[in-house]
């Protein structure tokens, strides 16, 4: 059996402010850095033996200061970046619900019915983690790896481990630091 800890990257001003990040490189900010030490301490006790990264600056520098903590070698997931939000990138979550209200309520109610304008559905954000995490699944039969994702894609990846609903992004995407742990038996069905 392998634990694929699921590690919630560090604050950023975007976060803060509540605006739609998606792909837009937003380092960590002074908050997110002091998260990520605390996380590392947090991490400690379950003996990490690989570290894998989706794209992105938040997600990578959350995922190189495990790795060096921990003197592993810090992988980035091949076609594992964050979902295009389009034209919502670097606006602020209530523009958006102002804005657009019929599509805001849609992309809580129903995400994986709204194409963000000049963004990425859902569904094909969802096939590039499935295929992404299947390899990893497969190449790790047991210990203990960790996968270090931003939000929307942090749910995406929680969804493919848990077959369970994707829940409201808009307040997924507020959260920093932290992480999930999921038991994955060999056949890659997880376990209670």
């Amino acid at each position: 059996m392998v634990q694929v800890v699921l590690i919630h990257p560090g604050s950023t001003d975007y976060r803060q402010q509540k605006l739609v990040q998606g792909r837009l490189d937003v380092p960590l900010n002074a908050e997110g850095n002091n998260e990520v030490a605390q996380l590392i301490e947090q991490l400690r006790p379950l003996g990490l033996e690989a570290i894998y990264t989706s794209e992105g600056q938040p997600a990578a520098q959350t995922a190189e200061a495990i790795a060096e903590a921990f003197e592993l070698k810090c992988r980035k997931l091949d076609r594992f970046e964050n979902l295009n939000l389009g034209l919502w990138q670097g606006m602020a979550v209530e523009e958006i619900r102002r804005k657009q209200p019929k599509v805001y309520r849609q992309w809580q109610e129903s995400p994986e019915c709204v194409c963000p304008p000049e963004g990425e559905m859902l569904a094909d954000a969802d096939e590039r983690v499935r295929a992404a995490l299947a390899r990893l699944v497969k190449r790790h039969k047991d210990g203990t790896i960790g996968v270090v994702a931003s939000e929307p894609l942090a749910s995406l990846v929680r969804r493919y481990f848990t077959h369970g609903p994707l829940g409201d992004l808009w307040k997924a995407a507020l959260q920093g630091g932290g992480f999930e742990v999921f038991s994955i038996e060999p056949a890659g069905v997880p376990s209670p």
